[in-house]
């Protein structure tokens, strides 16, 4: 059974920064891509950043490249979300997520639904 546990999230000043942890266990993460996304009230839970753990395949959204960096510790099987230049449009639940198989195309890798596992969540708030 694969757990994902967030931690890292808080409350942040505008232009501050933050780094997330998303720890994996339950299973050999190699062949799996792992992803953040991030969900505000009232809206639609968004592509934020994915990894893939075999080659290290990076994906952003346009909303957050050049401001976050997402990386990975195989020895400690944890992905990290480096926020930089926060916003508060950033303001969000954010979710680590999980899944293996298939391709590794940008179309896939934005939806929700090409993951299999999620995380409980933590949450980051940006303050003007």
């Amino acid at each position: 059974q694969v757990q994902l546990v967030e931690s890292g999230g808080g409350l942040v000043q505008a232009g501050g920064s933050l780094r997330l942890s998303c720890a994996a266990s339950g299973r050999t993460f190699s062949n799996y891509r792992m992803g953040w996304f991030r969900q505000a009230p009232g809206k639609e839970r968004e592509f934020v950043a994915a990894i893939n753990w075999n080659d290290d395949r990076i994906n952003y959204a346009d909303s957050v490249k050049g401001r976050f960096t997402i990386s990975r510790d195989s020895a400690k099987n944890t992905v990290y979300l480096q926020m930089n230049s926060l916003k508060p449009e950033d303001t969000a639940v954010y979710y680590c997520a999980s899944g293996t198989g298939g391709l590794w195309i940008r179309a896939l890798i934005l939806s929700p639904g090409y993951y299999a596992y999620w995380g409980q969540g933590t949450q980051v708030t940006v303050s003007s």
